[in-house]
């Protein structure tokens, strides 16, 4: 089955929900007007279509290979990918000045939604390239940025990010490469590197790799950690490529998943080759690096990548959900079985049974619900950037940053939850891979794990996100709940009665939980951090929950005033009520198991497990 865009419930959440009429008039966003974010969805989703989305299949079951260091990705990828730069897909939020097409991360989020749908292998070669991008427009010199960046931003070239070694995976303080100083002022690295999304590839002309790595006389610890520049292939002064550096991929992990994207085990300074770090100084072993911003500065510029890519796996998450749901409808509208229930002259297409009507619906409010917040967590961060009120700004970027693990945790959580269902849809067939639901099953069991787990993410909502300031974003953000509350007492229907019961309900379980963080947090941290996961998914479920009741007010409203789709309007009342009945009532059992629950997470010994 072909990937089809959800365009129309994009541009309903766009201009609904995340307030893109608002986000077109902040300073530098003025081009993003809803006639033209249109045509750029209507146009992305043509090339997703026709050009990625055929590959998705293919690269599965012919993955990237390694032959003596060079890696040959899967059959089409690599005109894919040249079609993909021409098509200034690379740069759509990346500033004009280096060739990007500026516009606003509302606008480019539902981009990255609609590639990573039609091919999650392909979609994450430039995802670590926006990463690369971001890190080197806030830390890198001029010099660095008017060389690397109009470059990655067209897609002649692509990016990448090095941390995580044999005995370095999450604890960054560990990192053991090395980077030592020459006389030129450039750095030979040496080291060994895991885990590198396309850090060998044929895809573009030059690989640019950010590198964690510590000076000889750096401190222990994450206080010692600076960022390199380590490009694949030599770069002149005028952008021209030279000879090889001294960076070789050992070798590619065999995965459960997205096994066409080459993740590279990459060796750097082992004598492969022996690059001159400038004309006319002589060849040595040791690949050449350029410092990124200062000295033992560099985990702190790495998350700026870090948190780029921690938005988009989020949206990774919503990506697969959705082409997970798709796939298991139209299975659903053509498997015939069983009569039914209520009775019938033969068997009927299994979507006529209410529980796999049930596990539909639960896909299809889980996706919705989660790009929805995706999206208005990417308005607020444009508006964090753009808006001409400092005070405005800093409200919409902690909105945003609170937000972040919550996109990344719960999203990808959820995307888990909807590609099993949608193997469960399928039945027996779901579990042989002809079908291809059991791709998406594969490929969203690593979006929990990479670009930090749902643990550390749900320890990043705790700690930095809510203990640290008492709790004042967390209760910002819930009195923004408790005013739909009010606008769903105020409408009188049924459904959205039942909405607000089921929304009050679990706002004031997150409410309790967010009371226990603060307290806990400095009176018995262990137990708050026992229940780190489930707070996330808690957060996740009733913030969800909230622009579904978002959108179901929007569509009640718009079919009173006699106007829009009526059956898509509907459906988004549908779908909000579902989610308030069968998702949001679980918020109340988790703050029970966060609140009363540690005790029995903590209850063993060492020994005893």
């Amino acid at each position: 089955m072909s990937y089809v865009a959800p365009l129309k419930d994009m541009m309903f959440v766009l201009n609904e929900l995340a307030g893109l009429p608002a986000v077109s008039r902040l300073p530098g966003c003025e081009d993003a007007t809803a006639e033209t974010v249109e045509a750029v969805l209507q146009e992305n989703a043509n090339f997703v279509q026709g050009v990625i989305d055929p590959l998705n299949w293919s690269g599965d079951c012919q993955p990237s290979s390694l032959k003596d260091g060079v890696v040959t990705t899967s059959p089409g990828f690599k005109e894919a990918f040249r079609q993909f730069g021409e098509g200034g897909w690379q740069g759509v939020q990346h500033p004009v000045a280096f060739g990007g097409q500026g516009l606003p991360k509302l606008v480019s989020t539902p981009c990255i939604e609609m590639l990573n749908s039609a091919n999650l292998s392909f979609a994450l070669c430039p995802l670590l390239t926006d990463g690369a991008i971001e890190a080197l427009m806030t830390a890198g010199t001029d010099t660095q940025r008017e060389l690397f960046l109009p470059r990655l931003v067209s897609g002649e070239w692509t990016g990448t990010m090095n941390l995580t070694e044999p005995q370095a995976g999450s604890d960054l303080s560990l990192v053991r490469s090395k980077a030592v100083r020459q006389p030129d002022g450039t750095f030979r690295v040496f080291g060994q590197k895991i885990f590198i999304t396309f850090g060998e590839h044929d895809m573009a002309q030059n690989i640019v790799h950010l590198v964690l790595a510590r000076t000889p006389e750096a401190p222990e610890g994450i206080k010692g950690i600076s960022l390199f520049i380590v490009p694949k292939f030599m770069v002149g002064a005028d952008g021209s490529l030279g000879e090889r550096n001294d960076v070789w991929c050992q070798s590619l992990e065999h995965k459960l998943g997205i096994k066409a994207s080459p993740t590279a085990v990459l060796i750097y300074g082992d004598g492969k080759f022996k690059p001159a770090s400038s004309p006319g100084t002589a060849p040595q072993t040791g690949a050449v690096g350029y410092l990124v911003g200062e000295e033992n500065r560099g985990l702190e510029y790495m998350f700026i990548m870090m948190n780029s890519a921690r938005f988009s796996v989020g949206m990774q998450g919503v990506a697969v959900a959705e082409r997970a749901y798709q796939k298991a409808v139209a299975f659903a509208r053509d498997r015939v079985q069983s009569r039914d229930v209520a009775g019938s002259s033969g068997p009927v297409a299994i979507i006529q049974h209410p529980d796999v009507r049930r596990m539909l619906m639960t896909m299809r409010a889980l996706t919705e619900g989660a790009r929805a917040l995706a999206y208005v967590a990417a308005a607020a961060s444009d508006a964090g950037h753009h808006h001409a009120d400092p005070q405005v700004r800093r409200e919409n970027m902690a909105f945003y940053e609170f937000m972040v693990p919550i996109v990344k945790g719960w999203s990808t959580e959820m995307s888990l939850e909807v590609a099993s269902l949608g193997v469960q849809v399928h039945g027996g067939m779901g579990f042989i891979e002809e079908t291809g639901a059991a791709q998406y099953y594969r490929d969203a069991r690593i979006l929990t794990i990479y670009e930090g787990t749902t643990a550390i993410q749900a320890n990043d909502l705790i700690g930095r996100k809510t203990a640290r300031d008492g709790g004042t974003v967390a209760r910002a953000i819930l009195r923004q709940v408790r005013q739909t509350e009010e606008q769903l007492q105020a409408d009188g229907s049924a459904d959205l009665a039942a909405i607000r019961t089921a929304l009050v309900a679990g706002t004031a379980a997150l409410d309790e939980v967010i009371g226990f963080v603060v307290a806990g947090a400095k009176a018995d941290v262990r137990a708050v951090y026992a229940g780190s996961v489930p707070y996330l998914k808690l957060a996740g479920i009733v913030l969800c929950g909230w622009q579904m009741a978002r959108a179901a007010l929007v569509a009640r409203q718009r079919l009173a005033e006699g106007g829009g789709d009526e059956a898509f309007l509907k459906s988004k009342i549908a779908t909000a009520r579902f989610f308030a009945d069968h998702i949001l009532t679980q918020a109340p059992g988790l703050a029970r198991s966060i609140v009363a629950g540690a005790d029995g997470v903590l209850a063993l010994a060492e020994a005893q497990f």
